[in-house]
């Protein structure tokens, strides 16, 4: 091959890495999505990948057996798990306030697409849902697991149809249950047992 060929086609690659590092960045800051989580560092994120809610079950009760949890999280245990099954719920009942269909079409539908091909979500851990009433910082944990499990149960039994994700859009029911499972092993990557 000739050398001008040969330089040519490296500085095509150059500019394909390039571009699509930026289209990433850029994807992920439209997103508030990063690599370094607010509230924790890098040695607190466990980076636990579930692919189904059975999956991110068995997690949650082994955390909930714990003595003690240690966490550089921002939001409590209890307010963690509340978060997470507002979520679920919202897929049921409708998300309080969405991005505009255009955002859901593009970047979300990229972002969950993504998300599902790395087998792991990355998000602002401190992120309320866009709309939700906030969480109570005095929250029961016992409670607040129930209300997951009970909302884990009823997404499980639900035979209507699912509500589009503020975010990411209309999703089937396979592809919502691995979105609130990463969603989920996000949220545990920050606990662990103390």
């Amino acid at each position: 091959m000739k050398p001008e060929i040969t330089e040519i086609n490296q500085s095509r690659r150059r500019s394909f890495v390039a571009l699509a590092a930026g289209s990433t960045s850029a994807l992920c800051a439209a997103l508030g999505v990063s690599a370094c989580q607010q509230g924790n560092s890098v040695n607190d994120d466990r980076q636990l990948q579930f692919p189904s809610l059975a999956a991110a079950e068995e997690e949650l009760v082994r955390l909930a057996q714990a003595k003690q949890l240690a966490s550089g999280a921002t939001w409590s245990w209890a307010q963690t798990l509340a978060h997470c099954a507002q979520s679920i719920e919202y897929s049921m009942t409708g998300f309080p306030q969405s991005k505009s269909a255009l955002f859901q079409r593009t970047v979300g539908a990229a972002a969950i697409g993504f998300f599902a091909w790395r087998g792991r979500m990355t998000h602002d851990l401190a992120d309320p849902i866009p709309g939700a009433p906030a969480i109570d910082a005095q929250l029961d944990p016992a409670q607040a697991l129930e209300r997951l499990r009970v909302s884990i149960a009823g997404f499980r039994n639900w035979s209507g149809p699912l509500q589009p994700h503020f975010a990411y859009g209309a999703l089937e029911k396979k592809a919502f249950e691995l979105a609130h499972a990463m969603h989920i092993a996000n949220h545990l990557s920050a606990f662990r047992r103390a």
